[in-house]
């Protein structure tokens, strides 16, 4: 029988498997579009990819002013309301800001394209590849806009279906067009997978009833204030973030060359492939819940300690793996040539550990709406990053900035702690402490072995920690969850043996 205090990990756990499902798929297939261009391509042309996602997922950021975040949080505000007019004021407004946005973007960059060609690579030879990135930046906006209407009403479900249906076309139609076009049609990629994610979400965005409502442009006008004002703040938090992983693979390219920039992309990618890949599925139904609950301080406490715990018992088992494996996971995700990414991975994967507890405390901000706040907070961790950054790869090379990751992660999770025991006088529980402690001394113990040990014996001693975090995380997590969240088999033997608890 389902439990007051299970029914919380029910929901995370749910919502968890939906979208890290979809996570997997998307991110698999994503795998196979970078092993291709790294196979056809090598460094150079993974490098250059990574440059050209990152000035896509900046502008797109830029252009999108915030509204898709906003867009959620208002969309989950008006249907915790019941009223279907405002539901339906709130989405068409998000819908023509989103539009709107779009171009504006799709402009900005056509404009620059030039100056940004210049900017990152020292030439002009990229002005046509950038041009192309233009279209990707309208499709984008509109995309995050119809997504948050899908996360906003929590069809978690439709936006699973949208996220694979674009990665498998995506996916099919890129392959040819690296094998033809080589380096110049990385960008042709991007147009690709951008397009089908636009296709996708207006499709599944069609199938939320919302009512028919009315709407002068002063009216939309009035209704986008708050809206773009809270959207634009969280903007400017999403550029720093943004804006300091495009100043950090500028500073490997001006340091240490384009072939450096692809040892750095391999490592990133592979450091937030699986920690990203488990918040962002977390994520996805608690930012909503979060946003519903938030003016019961109370109720947000206990949702974020159960979030931080989950997020904790799932990160740890991966983070482990990776830091015992990295040299033999770098071969098989990429190629022999990016071996030198691992010890650069292992700095990166430390503050694996540290995201899962300081995302759902950034998110209390957001959901509050102290779009300020979440500002200051991405403008001192991205500044104490980038700083850190440019003074590790002058005196450390290419390993700088993996410390610099780790030193970002260690101090915004003081910082947003801080923030948020004061403002919104957040404590966290004991499970929550007992299982971070645990998750800590776990991932120091791995990360220390190479130092001391030799490289077989350091490979089963941390392979062994690896397993029996996976045991402990997998028994935390049967024993919080109600027996109704099991399949069958698994039902009966808890039932039988008598095994764990609520």
């Amino acid at each position: 029988m389902e439990t007051g205090a299970s029914k919380p990990y029910k929901q995370i756990m749910k919502s968890t498997f939906v979208m890290g499902s979809s996570s997997v798929i998307v991110t698999i297939l994503g795998i196979v579009r970078t092993k291709f261009i790294a196979l056809v391509l090598g460094t150079t042309g993974v490098g250059l990819a990574g440059i050209f996602l990152n000035i896509n997922n900046l502008v797109t950021i830029f252009s999108g002013m915030g509204v898709g975040d906003s867009g959620v949080r208002q969309i989950a505000w008006a249907a915790g309301t019941g009223n279907n007019e405002t539901i339906a004021r709130t989405v068409l407004t998000i819908r023509r800001v989103s539009l709107l946005l779009g171009v504006v973007g799709l402009c900005v960059l056509l404009f620059f394209s030039s100056g940004i060609s210049r900017l990152t690579f020292g030439t002009s030879d990229h002005v046509r590849d950038i041009a192309i990135l233009s279209a990707t930046i309208f499709f984008g906006t509109v995309s995050r806009g119809q997504r948050a209407l899908i996360q906003g009403v929590r069809r978690i479900g439709d936006l699973a279906k949208a996220d694979i249906l674009a990665a498998i076309f995506g996916t099919v139609l890129s392959i040819p067009i690296v094998y033809y076009f080589g380096e110049r049609g990385i960008v042709y990629i991007i147009f690709t997978v951008s397009a089908t994610a636009i296709a996708t979400s207006w499709w599944y965005c069609k199938k939320v009833e919302v009512s028919p409502v009315r709407l002068s442009l002063s009216e939309s006008v009035s209704e986008a204030g708050p809206l773009v004002r809270l959207g634009l703040a969280l903007m400017l938090g999403s550029l720093i973030s943004l804006g300091v992983q495009y100043l950090a693979r500028v500073l490997v390219i001006r340091y240490e060359g384009l072939s450096a920039a692809g040892i750095y992309h391999a490592a990133y990618t592979l450091s937030i492939l699986y920690v990203g890949l488990i918040l962002n599925a977390m994520l996805t139904d608690f930012y909503p819940r979060l946003s519903s609950a938030a003016q019961d301080h109370a109720e947000c406490r206990s949702l974020i300690n159960k979030q931080a715990e989950v997020g904790l018992l799932f990160v740890v088992p991966g983070v482990l793996a990776i830091m015992a494996f990295a040299p033999v996971i770098i071969v098989i995700f990429y190629s022999s040539k990016f071996t030198a990414a691992a010890d650069l991975l292992r700095w990166m994967m430390l503050g694996g550990v540290l995201q899962a507890v300081t995302w759902p405390l950034g998110y209390m901000i957001r959901a509050q709406g102290n779009g300020k706040l979440v500002f200051w907070t991405e403008l001192c961790a991205g500044g104490l990053q980038l700083g850190l950054a440019w003074f590790g790869i002058a005196l450390f090379g290419l390993l700088g900035i993996g410390i610099s990751f780790f030193a970002r992660d260690l101090f915004y999770l003081f910082l947003i702690y801080l923030i948020v025991r004061k403002n919104y006088r957040f404590t966290f529980s004991g499970a929550t402490l007992q299982v971070f402690i645990i998750s800590v001394l776990a991932t120091g113990m791995v990360f220390l072995l190479p130092f001391f040990l030799a490289k077989e014996v350091q490979l089963v001693v941390s392979g062994g920690i690896a397993l029996l975090a996976a045991v402990y995380s997998a028994t935390m997590v049967w024993r919080k969850t109600s027996m109704d969240m099991m399949p069958g088999f698994l039902f009966r033997m808890k039932a039988r043996f008598g095994l764990g608890g609520n």
